[in-house]
């Protein structure tokens, strides 16, 4: 029995880790379709995008053979701050996460701006038919510009990183530092956006942009800066969650966003497409179904447990756990 216990709670510490990151990318989705009722499915591909920019920033920041290597000799004294210490190591892990959320949100405003933008008045489809090119596009340019295979989130001599390290035992089950990062994380980064979108001023305005989006432009709202800090934000946080797929698990692969994307936006369904806080509790939800069925039952069962919560939240919530945040036009 005690085992047993053991197992569960192990199993259940892995599951809110992996809804952790089910919950970033799903905030991204449910950002965007809060705003253009649109389903940006080129988000996956973003997060992919977000672990090979992480993996890039740690070892041209953290690995001085790479650095030499490219012909980037000047980092040494950056590279020697950061290697100096635990403060160092710290900045550094920082710094690949705010390199990574800055160029991946960038990437997303350049896509809304020429792949969704002009086709903002198009029938619903057009935009959907054009999110799936971006996608296929940026897996392909994936694949064909950096590699085919899987790289380590390594330095050249083979050493981690992010080595795993033990934070703590509850129980007789360990729990990693790296665990504790993501999970706190997406909580503090859920609070930060949801107090962001509620109580700012271009909240409001994305707010009311939600709601209608010709009568926020007749009482002054940007639509434009409004649409394109929503598709920055989305993809940073996507990308912060693909930097945390690539350090958990230890590679990055031009395809690794496909399934985390289709899990992230079944969460985002389960929680209440539209609501950043429907997002985040579908995110844990299905990370925790999930790694339950991957235990308890077989790890091929995992994706059909999960589809079958989809399919009963749908028949029993259509709107989703806590119901969708998009307002009824009357």
């Amino acid at each position: 029995m005690t085992f047993s216990m053991s197992y569960l709670l192990e199993q259940t510490i892995n599951g809110i880790t992996l809804g952790g990151l089910y919950a970033l990318v799903a905030l991204g989705y449910t950002l965007v379709y809060g705003i253009l009722l649109m389903i940006n499915f080129a988000h996956s591909e973003l997060f992919m995008a977000g672990g090979y920019v992480g993996l890039g920033a740690l070892k041209l920041l953290g690995d001085p053979a790479v650095a030499k290597t490219a012909g980037m000799g000047f980092l040494a004294p950056i590279q020697s701050f950061f290697l100096s210490g635990t403060v160092g190591y710290i900045c550094l892990i920082a710094a690949a996460f705010v390199i990574s959320g800055i160029v991946v949100g960038f990437m997303g405003v350049f896509i809304e701006r020429f792949a969704y933008r002009p086709l903002r008045h198009a029938p619903r489809l057009a935009p959907l038919i054009s999110a799936i090119g971006v996608s296929i596009f940026l897996q392909n340019a994936a694949l064909l510009w950096i590699s085919s295979k899987q790289l380590p989130y390594s330095r050249v001599d083979g050493t981690s990183f992010v080595p795993a390290k033990t934070a703590f035992t509850v129980a007789g089950v360990n729990i990693s530092t790296m665990q504790i990062l993501i999970i706190v994380t997406s909580l503090v980064l859920l609070a930060v956006l949801d107090t962001f979108v509620s109580k700012t001023r271009i909240g409001r305005a994305m707010r009311a942009t939600s709601q209608d989006r010709d009568a926020a432009g007749l009482m002054g709202v940007d639509i434009n800066r409004v649409i394109a800090l929503a598709f920055f934000i989305g993809p940073a946080l996507g990308a912060i969650a693909g930097v945390f797929n690539g350090m958990y698990y230890g590679s990055v692969k031009y395809n690794m966003g496909f399934i985390p994307g289709i899990k992230s936006f079944t969460a985002a369904v389960i929680g209440g497409i539209g609501n950043l806080r429907g997002a985040m509790l579908g995110g844990f939800l299905l990370g925790i179904v999930e790694s339950l069925a991957s235990g308890f039952l077989s790890n091929a069962y995992r994706d059909v447990v999960a589809f079958i919560v989809l399919v009963l939240v749908l028949i029993f919530r259509p709107g989703g756990l806590l119901g969708e945040a998009v307002a009824e036009k009357v």
